[in-house]
């Protein structure tokens, strides 16, 4: 069937060098796609560093994976075809027997299929996943603006949508990159008041280009958490930044039954004391990303709004170049690797 390249790393913590691999059919239930763009995605370090249990190596990372069918294996549902456009994410397939998915909680799988490491990723010329990974990409989406939205996209939208805030609520949003440039957007086109919060004078400006109403420096005078205080209070605080100094700082500054949605991963421990939480009756909880129905519904919602990621763009023969700009916080919002 010929052979198809892929970007690995050899062991934990090496470069990536290009590489081929024998084309294979797909298995049933399964489909082979035709990647045509896989996002870098910050996470994708717990796989080239080797930090996941279970990884065997070589590794090819890659959750933000968009392309088109190629080939369908047997067994596999008649709705999925040879030219559809999918999308493949965090989420790339379930077990579907654990108590959570016999529970309906699928992206709570317990043996949760992400693509890198359950099987190759997305950078590559071609990935084969399961049928259930898989998401429609709207026609209004090129592959390169699809792709980081099955993990980037899919965080935020899912973390703003099923948090307690409703239109009209203040919401803030803390950090304002590869995140929580989306999340302000969603923020926005979902109908809340909201804050943005970053470092520095400098981003007021790009916070604002991007539909917030206000601005909070988190290096200003004033703590953050008085700051967001002073605007009444947040319904919701969505902490996309990976800093848990910083999002312990935003706590007092929710409202009574407010909510802190934590989607930024930081080794640190949060610093939160019960009597922040109990007589205001606050919540912390964690958000994964979502099912690849919740990656659809959020690629309808950027389409339909005209919301796209701030993406720079390389070839799959530079995804060395790529993931380094992307580690060292250098790149556009995004890095998308194109095949």
């Amino acid at each position: 069937m010929g052979t198809y390249r892929v970007a690995q790393v050899a062991a934990a913590g090496e470069r990536f060098t290009i590489a081929e691999r024998e084309q294979t059919p797909p298995g049933p239930g399964h489909v082979r796609i035709a990647v045509e763009a896989c996002g870098v995605c910050h996470s994708d370090a717990y796989f080239v560093g080797g930090v996941l249990p279970g990884l065997r190596f070589p590794v090819v990372p890659g959750h933000e994976i968009a392309g088109r069918i190629a080939e369908v294996g047997e067994g596999t549902p008649e709705v999925w075809r040879v030219g559809d456009r999918v999308a493949v994410g965090w989420f790339g397939g379930s077990c579907r027997v654990c108590t959570p998915c016999r529970q309906g909680d699928f992206i709570v799988c317990r043996n949760l299929k992400v693509p890198g490491g359950a099987y190759e990723g997305g950078y590559a010329e071609s990935v084969t996943a399961p049928v259930d990974a898989l998401a429609r990409i709207p026609d209004a989406l090129s592959a390169e603006d699809a792709a980081p939205l099955g993990c980037a996209g899919v965080t935020t939208f899912n973390g703003l949508r099923r948090s307690a805030a409703r239109p009209g609520d203040r919401v803030a949003v803390l950090g304002v990159g590869g995140l929580g440039h989306l999340a302000v957007r969603y923020a926005v086109a979902m109908g809340f008041e909201t804050i943005a919060i970053a470092r520095g004078p400098a981003k007021a400006d790009f916070a604002k280009q991007l539909g917030a109403h206000h601005y909070v420096d988190s290096t200003g005078s004033t703590d953050v958490a008085q700051a967001l205080q002073a605007l009444g209070g947040a319904h919701v605080v969505l902490a996309t930044a990976t800093d848990s100094e910083a999002v312990s700082a935003t706590v007092d500054g929710l409202t009574p039954r407010g909510e802190l949605v934590v989607i930024g991963i930081d080794a640190a421990p949060l610093r939160i004391t019960p009597g922040q939480l109990i007589m205001p009756a606050r919540t912390v909880h964690g958000h994964p990303s979502g099912t690849a129905q919740d990656v659809e519904d959020t690629m309808a919602f950027s389409a339909l709004h005209g919301i796209r990621p701030m993406n720079e763009t390389m070839p799959l023969a530079q995804a060395d170049e790529a993931f380094q700009r992307m580690m060292a916080g250098s790149a556009r919002f995004r890095m998308v690797l194109t095949m």
